[in-house]
């Protein structure tokens, strides 16, 4: 079976205005040696009023100002794709800059909609997106890849093969429908050594253009894996700035160790609790549709350096306590468990929703209290109306952050709950919460969500974790 590699570069392997394309054409170079190539590309990276930040959140402040009555303003982007346009050679630079001046134009015409409308939102905000970023940067890159010799072709937003349903802002990936509209780009696949195709982007049945939630574009690559698989033999290659390590090196700045091989499971949990890994939606829907592919996470300056990830990972040496990591900004829903149960059927079949944790119950007054931790209390605070809907007196409490273990073997670490809660007790912080069950091999630490108080206690446990001993 002929092996393809869906490989997925986001905005930093892209760099600020391109810088590390030249590393990303080698890449591809040196995937593509026995192996077809689908290559998935996020918006890129540029630097705005002194800082970094990416296209799309250059959009989303355009449409902030359209929502006010300023007209939108493209000078930033232009210029991003102006500094790209350097790796398109002679012979690819005109079409290359007629792309760039079409897409930008319809980026244009979709904010000027929003001006007129006041409101920048569902279709228009998602053209928006789409045309300043992940589309147009596919069909760039393909540019420069032709400029490199290397045989490819970018998807036509017309053949686009990511099916979704009808939520516009955050879409939900629709298997069956995409099969259906599979056909041009599986022949662009065969003919070409290299496809190249925006990431975050989908489109309904209908045509109308949609966009997954931030770090979308990790899902498109694994939707176009679950696609591909069963005609090729397929892998996904998250191509990023490290490997993975036991913590978030922002957090923890010593004794970080290696991960080599993770389960689905440890891989979703690490996403869903902080760790920038892949979009956890990622895995779910892997899982869902019945796929068993691995995912390697490649430092793509040092490829040597990898994390593989699997349904059922090769090996089982080392500590079984493969990472620690936290989230800010949670909240936690209390609700009495006869609604809780339609709350949960509703989460899963009308808003497709599963950043959430449920801790464990409670009585008060002879009445059982569900407890769900929710891991982005925006989302929440977005949807108040929808949750009390299920139990007016239903309470949410914010200000919570999480710290957990990634492990699925941990219950093999002697005394790890009561050596983890003594050292969160001895910097100073308090347990609000402590959620540990032997047959999910999970640990829940919840606190309150102050000034570093996640910080603090991630460096902790991560300290201790090396001391403990393990079966």
């Amino acid at each position: 079976m002929t092996k393809l590699i869906v490989a997925k570069f986001g905005g930093s392997a892209i760099g600020i205005d391109g810088i590390s394309i030249p590393l990303v054409i080698d890449r591809i170079n040196d995937l593509k040696k026995d192996s077809k190539i689908i290559a998935v590309f996020s918006a890129p990276l540029t630097i705005q009023n002194g800082k970094k930040c990416s296209l799309t959140d250059v959009i989303l402040e355009q449409g902030r100002n359209v929502e006010s009555g300023k007209k939108a303003n493209l000078d930033v982007i232009k210029s991003c794709y102006e500094k790209i346009m350097k790796f398109v050679n002679s012979e690819n630079k005109e079409d290359c800059q007629k792309s760039i001046d079409l897409f930008l134009k319809k980026a244009e015409t979709a904010l000027d909609e929003a001006l007129l409308k006041k409101e920048f939102a569902n279709e228009v905000r998602s053209r928006s997106l789409a045309f300043s970023g992940e589309i147009l940067i596919s069909h760039v890159m393909n540019y420069i890849l032709r400029s490199n010799g290397i045989k490819s072709s970018a998807v036509s937003y017309d053949d686009w093969p990511i099916i979704t349903d009808q939520n516009i802002e955050s879409t939900n990936f629709l298997a069956s429908k995409s099969r259906e509209n599979l056909g041009k780009t599986a022949k662009l696949v065969d003919e070409n050594e290299v496809v190249v195709i925006g990431g975050f982007i989908g489109k309904t049945p209908e045509g109308v253009i949609t966009t997954y939630e931030r770090g979308g574009s990790d899902r498109t690559a694994a939707d176009l894996g679950i696609l591909f698989h069963k005609k090729y033999e397929t892998r996904i290659d998250f191509e990023k700035d490290s490997s993975v390590v036991s913590a978030d090196p922002k957090i923890v700045e010593s004794g970080l160790t290696e991960v080599d091989e993770l389960s689905y499971n440890e891989a979703r949990l690490a996403g869903m609790f902080g760790m920038k890994i892949l979009d956890p939606i990622a895995i779910k829907e892997i899982v869902e549709n019945g796929v068993d592919m691995p995912i390697i996470v490649t430092n793509m300056k040092e490829p040597s350096k990898n994390t593989t990830i699997k349904r059922v990972p090769d090996s089982k040496n080392g500590h079984p306590i493969k990472i620690v990591t936290g989230k800010e900004n949670c909240a936690i829903f209390k609700i009495e468990t006869n609604a809780a149960q339609k709350l949960l059927i509703s989460l899963e079949k009308d808003k497709r929703y599963s950043e959430y944790i449920i801790l464990s119950p409670f009585t008060k007054d002879g009445v059982e209290f569900s407890r769900i931790l929710f891991l982005d209390a925006d989302y929440i605070k977005r949807n108040e109306k929808y949750f009390l809907g299920f139990d007016p007196l239903a309470s949410i409490t914010y200000n919570r952050g999480v710290i957990t273990l990634i492990g699925d073997e941990m219950w093999r670490v002697q005394q790890v709950a009561s050596r983890t809660s003594a050292k969160i007790g001895e910097v100073g912080l308090n347990i609000l919460n402590m959620d540990a069950q032997e047959e999910t091999s999970r640990i829940i630490i919840v606190i309150e969500d102050s000034k570093d108080s996640i910080r603090k206690a991630i460096n902790v446990i991560h300290q201790e974790i090396s001391k403990i001993n393990f079966i």
